[in-house]
C-alpha cells in the first residue's frame, strides 16, 4: 500500500514511509504538546520536497520505498493569516528551513467566513467592502461547514491537507453549528477520502472536549495520535502516542513501541527516543 510521509523522518521510518494513502489522522493534543508543531512540521517538509529538494534531502532524506510525495500541500486555518501563521511556524523552525517549505505550501484563511458568524467586528477580520454588489456576495454565502466541505473537494485529491483547526469549530457551537454537524463532518471526510487518495490532518486541542467527544471524533477518524506533557522527577517531556490507526498502529505494535518522546529541532517536530515494552 502507498504512504504519503507526514514529514517526521524517524516516525515514517518507523511505519514503513508515513500514512497510507486516502487517511485521516486527527492530531489531538494539550496546549503545547507538540501538536501544533507536528502539523506545521507535516506541512513544511513535504512542501520543501518539491522547491527544494537539496534542503529536502538534508533535513529529511530518502523517502521509503513505498512512500509516495503529495502532489500539493494546503493549509487551511479558520482564525488566522497566512501571515500569522508563518511568524508562528518561525518560532520552532530554522528560518532556510520555513521559507523554503512556505513556498510548496497553499494557504486557506477561512478567517471571514469564520468570524461573520461571531460578534467581533468586521474591520477586525475582512477588508473594506468595495461594492454594495460584493456586500451582498458575502450575505449570501454558504454556511462555514459547507465552504470548507467545498473546498476540500477541490483541493484534497492526491494532496496533503491540514486543517487548523476543529477547535475553532468546537469554539462556533452555537446557532449554526452543533455537535452533530462536527461528527458528521469528520465522518464525511473520511468516506471522502478514500477516494481523494491524499492525507488529511485535523488538528484538535483535546482539553477543549469531554473525553466521550473525543472519542466520537477519535472513531470518525482512521487515525489518532495523542500529544501530551509527560512528568518525570524534576524535567517535562513532549510524548506521543498513537492511540489507534488502521494499517499503523500494527507495525508500531510489532516493534513493542508505547510512546514516542518528542522534541522541537531546527526542521520543527521531531523524536528524541523511543520507549518500548521490556
Amino acid at each position: 500500500m502507498d504512504r504519503i510521509p507526514f514529514g517526521v523522518k524517524q516516525l515514517d521510518s518507523i511505519i514503513n514511509g508515513g500514512a497510507p494513502t486516502g487517511s485521516v489522522v486527527l492530531l489531538s493534543g494539550q496546549a503545547g504538546a507538540g501538536s501544533r508543531e507536528f502539523m506545521h512540521t507535516s506541512a513544511i517538509i513535504n512542501g520543501m520536497a518539491e522547491e527544494d529538494p537539496e534542503l529536502f534531502d538534508l533535513y529529511y532524506g530518502d523517502p521509503a520505498e513505498k512512500a509516495i510525495l503529495p502532489e500539493g500541500v494546503h493549509y487551511l486555518s479558520f482564525t488566522a493569516s497566512e501571515g500569522q501563521l508563518a511568524d508562528e511556524m518561525r518560532l520552532a523552525m530554522d528560518d532556510e528551513v520555513l521559507d523554503a517549505g512556505l513556498t510548496g505550501v497553499e494557504f486557506h484563511d477561512m478567517s471571514e467566513r469564520y468570524f461573520h458568524m461571531s460578534p467581533v467586528p468586521r474591520e477586525w477580520y475582512a477588508d473594506e467592502t468595495p461594492s454594495i454588489k460584493d456586500l451582498r456576495a458575502r450575505h449570501e454565502r454558504e454556511d462555514l461547514l459547507g465552504a470548507l466541505g467545498n473546498r476540500l473537494s477541490n483541493i484534497a485529491p492526491n494532496n496533503l491537507v491540514v486543517i487548523d483547526s476543529l477547535s475553532d469549530l468546537v469554539a462556533a457551537m452555537g446557532e449554526d453549528i452543533d455537535w452533530a454537524d462536527i461528527t458528521f463532518l469528520v465522518s464525511g471526510i473520511q468516506k471522502a477520502a478514500h477516494q481523494w487518495g491524499g492525507l488529511i490532518l485535523l488538528h484538535l486541542n483535546h482539553e477543549t472536549l469531554s473525553a466521550t467527544r473525543t472519542g466520537q471524533l477519535s472513531e470518525a477518524a482512521h487515525g489518532t495520535m495523542e500529544f501530551a506533557w509527560e512528568s518525570g522527577g524534576s524535567t517535562r517531556a513532549r510524548t506521543l502516542v498513537v492511540k489507534q490507526f488502521r494499517g499503523v498502529l500494527s507495525q508500531i505494535e510489532d516493534e513493542d513501541i508505547v510512546q514516542f518522546e518528542t522534541e522541537l529541532g531546527d526542521a520543527g517536530f521531531d523524536i528524541s527516543d523511543v520507549r518500548k515494552i521490556r
